[in-house]
């Protein structure tokens, strides 16, 4: 086994570890470990959330959570000689849940699938689902079972949802100026259009005193991706990825966590993986002058893994930029059509005895495929959603006899 560079006790918050997360980007977060090019070692993760989610009936817990609280990340990794305009190459050689643990955090031989209330956080359909609503997953080896989507199977494509370097000083000031800006077009916008720096519930790392009261008003959220990585949450980003993150001060210092089991492309609930804690294993090694040397100006470059199941067969959805809700026609939106073509397969699932909802959860964690198939085609774009029928322990496909329904239960809900 790889050396572990940074340990998580998955019985204690993050804010309790014998050395702390953080949970905003910020270039003063202090390295909590240095590696050398060409090392290869361990960092443990804590669920995203720092373990609010409980492995129960109810959506409550998913309702409430302090977004203000996550993610948690583990570091910052220290890289020798890393420097700004480097490119900072990582290779992701293994990940997943806690080994050989069972218990109440995610991870622990479980994870979870969250659908976020409108009023917290939201989701990629969330006018349609306003709502809290939650799946609970088992883990068996790589495959997943719910007790919340019954006749679901599937085995899991493992990757983080969030790595990246940290941003410089200057970068920091960009991110929050653009962000604000952003966020003044709509301020009272549910869900709100960014997330601006907040003290309040900040992680700061080691930092203590005036340098940790610093990092909570100017640090970035950590909820989009950005020019540093951060939470991009790609599926394909897996064992045998590698990775080429730009540097931007001095020794990288690379941090992150959100693991997930798996994952559906777009994570269309917002919480849409199967969210755990667990580990990664790393190697990491530097392209000196990369970023000038490959043009990588603004965002990583990477290479997906070759690990993923093999789904052979599927079912497809399409999409276009059309609101069909208020025939209305949207010019090249991607986002519309790729809308469009989630809510045609909840839509269709509905018919086999599943609820929106529990078609909306199985959405986001399954490992279907979005493509966008067509975007030249003027007025409208036209995105695709491969679902894998091999998931299913019953025939999806359409037939002249029609779908065969049956009592699907339903998924946790709020109370």
């Amino acid at each position: 086994m790889p050396e572990v560079v940074f340990s998580v006790d998955q019985s204690r918050s993050m804010r309790d570890q014998e050395v702390p997360g953080h949970n905003r980007w910020h270039p003063d977060v202090p390295t909590v470990a240095t590696v050398r090019p060409g090392d290869e070692f361990r960092v443990e993760c804590r669920e995203w959330t720092d373990a609010q989610i409980g492995n129960n009936d109810s959506a409550n817990d998913v309702r409430d959570v302090d977004l203000k609280a996550t993610h948690m990340l583990s570091g910052p990794i220290g890289v020798e000689g890393a420097e700004p305009g480097d490119l900072l190459v990582v290779d992701i050689l293994d990940l997943g849940p806690v080994p050989q643990q069972v218990g109440d955090a995610p991870g622990q031989g479980w994870g979870y699938t969250g659908v976020f209330a409108k009023a917290n956080g939201g989701g990629f359909l969330t006018d349609y689902f306003p709502d809290a609503y939650k799946a609970i997953w088992d883990f068996h080896g790589q495959v997943a079972t719910s007790r919340h989507l019954p006749g679901v199977r599937f085995t899991g494509i493992t990757h983080p949802g969030l790595f990246g370097t940290a941003p410089s000083a200057e970068l920091l000031e960009r991110w929050n100026r653009r962000e604000q800006a952003l966020i003044d077009t709509d301020p009272d916008r549910i869900p709100p259009l960014g997330l601006a720096p907040d003290p309040d519930q900040a992680l700061a790392g080691k930092a203590t005193g005036s340098e940790a009261e610093s990092i909570g008003q100017e640090g970035a959220r950590t909820v989009p991706a950005r020019e540093n990585g951060g939470n991009h949450d790609i599926k394909n980003f897996t064992r045998g990825s590698r990775v080429f993150y730009p540097v931007h001060v001095s020794g990288a210092k690379l941090s992150g966590g959100d693991l997930h089991f798996s994952q559906g492309d777009g994570e269309i609930t917002f919480c849409g993986a199967i969210e755990m804690g667990g580990y990664i294993d790393f190697h990491v090694d530097l392209i000196k002058g990369g970023m000038e040397k490959y043009g990588v100006s603004t965002n990583p470059v990477f290479m997906p893994g070759n690990v993923e199941p093999r789904y052979s067969e599927f079912l497809s959805f399409i999409g276009i930029s059309v609101d069909h809700d208020t025939d209305t026609n949207y010019y090249m939106d991607a986002t519309v059509a790729y809308r469009r073509a989630c809510l045609n397969a909840v839509e269709y699932l509905k018919k086999f005895g599943y609820t929106g909802e529990q078609a909306y959860l199985l959405l986001g964690a399954a490992p279907i495929e979005g493509r966008i198939s067509g975007i030249v085609d003027i007025p409208n774009a036209c995105c695709s959603l491969y679902l894998p029928t091999g998931i299913f322990d019953f025939d999806v496909r359409p037939t002249a006899e029609g779908p065969k329904t049956a009592d699907r239960g339903q998924c946790a809900v709020t109370s």
